[in-house]
């Protein structure tokens, strides 16, 4: 006799769908006193087949020794702190495209809520979707955000959108300019198609440039609200990370934007060269902005060189992410002087006269 939902052959019904195959990549560098606890939340999701592959960037707390040899876990040994950007693109390429059609990133020291990866793999399977992100949440107050998507804006810089704003406040799923690389999936086949994060970010930003890379690309980046995941975040846990976030900033600039737009923006560009200087030197990272500008500046070649291969992956002009690029540089997470922000309104004006001429 069969019961309800039995198949006479013993297959599965036709309208019963395997899990969504998911590899979850996570780089560990230095103390991870989080690790083993995320590695578990992603072992413990739930409407997905995920498999973690941690990525060794240099961990010297033995929480990755600790996770070898535990099932459903890769350990890729990096050999040296090669970055995060790198590290992502290490463990991605340890796997087969055949072994998952998802890839998921997700920071050590973050946690997934069960259901969260199925919900972003959801919303990849949408048409048109290409980046799926989380609603990444503070540890210490997970009420309030630590990202609903990034913030970019139109000089470059990027921070995290909507920190400390109410999760209430963004419940809805909304396209968003770039994703956070604390939480979010790609399929796999745009990954390789993308050709994953840039290495020479080493870290911060490059999940802004991936992104824009995405938009530009023909595909969107979407936010989903319903998809948590809890951060212990920490602004400061690196100390060169002005170094990384100017350097980066640049470098993005110089070789996402086309040819047209980097002209139209030259004059802002070379101002906004000059007050850098002027807000390192207040905020006491003088001598980092000097090192970004110099290693730009030494690494010119390279920079021409990448600009030519993302110039060449473009399909859409920078038409399409301009609406979203933000007007003003006033990140939540690492507030400007009052003066700073001010100094920015009448560059307003001739940013919105550039969106009109480009296309």
């Amino acid at each position: 006799m069969l019961l309800d939902g039995d198949h006479p052959d013993g297959e599965p019904p036709e309208s019963a769908q395997p899990p969504t195959p998911v590899t979850v990549v996570i780089v560990a560098f230095g103390a991870e006193p989080w690790l083993e606890r995320s590695v578990e939340a992603v072992l413990g999701s739930v409407g997905v087949a995920a498999n973690v592959v941690l990525v060794d960037n240099g961990c010297t707390d033995g929480a990755v020794a600790r996770l070898a040899g535990r099932d459903g876990v890769t350990v890729v040994d990096a050999g040296r702190n090669v970055g995060f950007a790198e590290g992502c693109n290490v463990g991605v390429a340890a796997t087969s495209p055949v072994d998952a059609s998802v890839v998921a990133l997700v920071n050590p020291d973050a946690v997934v809520e069960p259901g969260t990866l199925a919900r972003l793999c959801d919303r990849l399977s949408e048409p048109g979707v290409g980046i799926a992100t989380c609603s990444l949440r503070l540890a210490d107050r997970p009420d309030l955000l630590n990202s609903a998507g990034n913030e970019v804006h139109f000089l470059g810089l990027s921070w995290s959108g909507s920190f400390e704003r109410p999760a209430v406040e963004r419940d809805r799923p909304l396209d968003v300019l770039a994703a956070s690389g604390a939480g979010m999936a790609i399929r796999r086949d745009l990954w390789e198609e993308l050709g994953g994060f840039a290495p020479e970010l080493f870290a911060y930003q490059e999940d802004a440039e991936l992104s824009l890379r995405c938009w530009l690309a023909g595909y969107r980046v979407v936010y989903e609200p319903t998809a948590v995941i809890t951060h212990r975040y920490e602004f400061s846990r690196n100390p060169t990370k002005f170094f990384l976030l100017d350097r980066n900033r640049l470098w993005v600039l110089l070789t996402v934007y086309d040819r047209r737009t980097l002209g139209l923006l030259a004059p802002l560009l070379l101002l906004q060269e000059a007050v850098m200087f002027a807000v390192a030197a207040a905020q006491g990272w003088f001598g980092q902005r000097l090192r970004s500008v110099a290693w730009i500046v030494a690494h010119r070649s390279d920079l021409v060189r990448r600009r030519r291969h993302v110039q060449a992956g473009r399909r859409r002009g920078d038409v399409v992410v301009a609406p979203m690029l933000a007007e003003v540089v006033q990140p939540g997470n690492h507030p400007l002087p009052g003066w700073a922000v001010t100094a920015q309104w009448p560059l307003v004006g001739y940013w919105r006269l550039v969106r009109r001429s480009l296309r």
